[in-house]
């Protein structure tokens, strides 16, 4: 006969399972998308009864919706289709050196609005806080359209506490020791959390990107900030101990180069950058597409000038992209943002490049693309970190 502690106990373990698995079931729908019951059950390999329960209590809790599924030409009754309700959302931040950017997502993936709020200059991280806090404010009609709103995700060009989020580092906005997200958890009421941008990038690209499906990859982002870096290990974003790690964009890449903000030589993004790009096509600035299009027409015209930094970045970017092949081993390197456009030059040339200085072993099953998301990355990125807490615990 079972005690009463014993009873307790197997309790407490089926209710374990359970928040398990709703967090399971949930996972899949948001990161996989609509997903037919009978798969459901056969991704988790749980009874199609316990499957079924979990669902309607995902339904009950407004985190998911069913629909009938399309006609189809099987025997036996179709099974419903689960889909993540977009009407859960969260709302992203990216302050970066001339603008302050909002976005709000669904827990489907769509992102439902994108608002940049130029500034002008380096925003202090007072001043982004009190931007986003008016942005955000400026959105409350589309925020009471939401069933809820799990919090607030902040993309950071720079060094980021994982703890707390305050910011150690950011050198292109000039901030140290900011308690970011403690300021705009205060400002808006909405729990924040706040990470690398570009480890958050890392993970928005094997979720939804061209990471789809690998386990092992390196993202490298080129922007007006510089040159940031996200590692995935197994599946994992890889943190370090701090939630520092994933810094290539101050790797050695030059022993004679110029001196960094860093304060060491030579670095990846004194040598790689978006500025020296729009330099020579003789513009002030660009998106990604506008600099597409001028680096193509450039290439298609023979600049000489032009043909002579893209050779001289391509080297040093060779040299950055050989060292993450031997130290991390990935199955892929995704380049976003201007490398991107670099990549899109010759995406012939810059496998074999890299595979021809990289350890043999290391570089074999390597394979280098672009990043898929385009200007969404950093919105969806930064908007998994504000959902991370709800698809961990659904029921909570």
């Amino acid at each position: 006969m079972m005690t009463s502690n014993e009873r307790g106990t197997a309790g407490t373990n089926l209710d374990t399972v359970r928040r398990h698995n709703l967090s399971t079931v949930l996972g899949l729908v948001h990161r996989g998308g609509p997903a037919a019951r009978s798969a459901l059950t056969q991704a988790t390999g749980l009874n199609r009864s316990t499957v079924g329960a979990l669902v309607a209590e995902l339904v009950e809790l407004g985190l998911v919706t069913e629909r009938e599924p399309e006609t189809s030409n099987r025997v036996g009754r179709p099974s419903p289709v689960v889909v993540a309700d977009p009407r859960v959302v969260a709302i992203a931040v990216n302050p970066e050196v001339d603008a302050v950017t909002v976005g709000v997502v669904g827990l489907d993936g769509t992102l439902h609005r994108r608002v940049r709020y130029p500034t002008g200059h380096v925003p202090s991280a007072e001043e982004a806080v009190a931007i986003a806090s008016a942005v955000i404010d400026g959105l409350r009609p589309d925020l009471a359209q939401a069933t809820r709103v799990a919090g607030i995700g902040v993309a950071v060009p720079g060094l980021v506490r994982e703890s707390d989020g305050v910011v150690r580092l950011a050198p292109h906005l000039e901030w140290a020791d900011e308690p970011f997200a403690a300021e705009l958890a205060a400002a808006t009421g909405f729990p924040v959390h706040a990470a690398n941008d570009a480890s958050l990038g890392a993970n928005a690209e094997r979720l939804y990107g061209a990471g789809r499906g690998a386990s092992d990859l390196v993202y490298l982002n080129g922007g007006a900030s510089g040159i940031g870096a996200g590692v995935i290990v197994g599946g994992r974003p890889l943190t370090g101990i701090s939630g520092y790690a994933g810094e290539l964009g101050h790797t050695l890449v030059n022993s004679s180069g110029i001196r960094c903000h860093c304060g060491a030589i030579g670095c990846l993004e004194t040598e790689v950058s978006q500025r020296a790009l729009l330099r020579v096509l003789g513009l002030e600035e660009a998106d990604t597409d506008e600099l597409d299009r001028a680096l193509a027409a450039a290439v298609a015209a023979g600049d000489p000038a032009v043909l002579a930094e893209i050779e001289r970045q391509l080297g040093f970017l060779v040299v950055a992209l050989r060292n993450a092949t031997n130290v991390f081993n990935p199955q892929l390197i995704v380049l976003g943002g201007f490398l991107g456009s670099l990549h899109a030059l010759a995406p012939e040339r810059l496998g074999p490049l890299v595979a021809a200085q990289a350890l043999a072993a290391s570089g074999e099953q390597l394979a280098i693309a672009r990043a898929e998301l385009g200007s969404r990355i950093l919105m969806i990125g930064a908007a998994e970190l504000a959902f991370a807490p709800l698809l961990a615990a659904p029921s909570a």
